[in-house]
């Protein structure tokens, strides 16, 4: 490459950078004003001491990530409604693992925080349906609903962890409902395969519906009992049948 191609490529990257300094700086403040939002009406500083030290460090760890992925990724030059609904799911669900650190400040909430986890569940979808309205489709807002739906599964999964919903028998499956994801990135550092792109499938994105509207469905103490863990076992099967059958068409395709 010639120094002139050399510096055309850097100021395009520049250039490029610098068209992504408002769609960054927007996700920026709407997450501060999510925080402050979410706090105010769910009364979060009443939390006991030691529960917000932790949520804010993580939910400002979840936006920096969230946002140099935008910064390396993202095509557009407008952040568009799409990215700042899953930036509202991600925040709700921040809020909804102060039931993993105090279970006994949640379980003073439970209808809130049962009520957090139905508007995460709802808004899953709107995201997507948003993106494609306004053409700001991407990779990036893929990925990030994506894993945000993983963490909103991992946090559902383990109140009801904690909580005992379904006793013994529900745990595997809850092990399975909350955290097959993270156990498919995991095998796909170990098996190369495993890491090339999936066919878009419709039935994939009902099965995720159906995990987290399962786990957001025994939220504490809506479902105890023999009812819990039946209901857990039967989401977890269908969740298992669709990892596998994802997992079986990589380890066959060819190249």
């Amino acid at each position: 490459m010639t120094d002139l191609q050399t510096s055309h490529a850097r100021a395009g990257a520049g250039k490029a950078r610098a068209d992504l300094q408002a769609p960054a700086v927007a996700m920026s403040l709407l997450a501060v004003v999510y925080a402050f939002g979410i706090a105010g009406t769910l009364h979060l500083l009443d939390a006991p001491f030691g529960v917000l030290p932790v949520l804010c460090p993580v939910f400002a760890t979840a936006t920096a990530i969230a946002l140099a992925g935008l910064v390396k990724r993202y095509p557009h030059r407008s952040l568009g409604a799409c990215n700042a609904v899953t930036l509202l799911r991600l925040a709700l669900t921040v809020v909804l693992a102060g039931g993993i650190l105090a279970p006994g400040w949640a379980a003073d909430r439970s209808n809130a925080l049962f009520a957090v986890a139905v508007v995460a569940l709802t808004l899953d979808g709107v995201d997507g349906w948003l993106a494609r309205r306004a053409g700001l489709s991407s990779a990036y807002g893929a990925r990030f609903d994506m894993e945000t739906d993983a963490a909103l599964g991992a946090v559902l999964a383990l109140i009801a962890i904690r909580a005992g919903v379904g006793g013994p028998f529900a745990l595997p499956a809850l092990l399975v409902l909350g955290f097959a994801r993270y156990a498919f990135v995991l095998a796909a550092r170990i098996v190369p395969r495993l890491r090339a792109d999936l066919p878009e499938r419709r039935s994939r994105k009902l099965v995720c519906v159906i995990q987290i509207g399962t786990l957001a469905a025994l939220f504490p103490p809506l479902v105890a009992g023999p009812p819990a863990a039946g209901l857990a076992l039967a989401a977890a099967g269908l969740l298992a049948w669709s990892f596998g059958r994802d997992i079986l068409w990589l380890l066959r395709r060819r190249g």
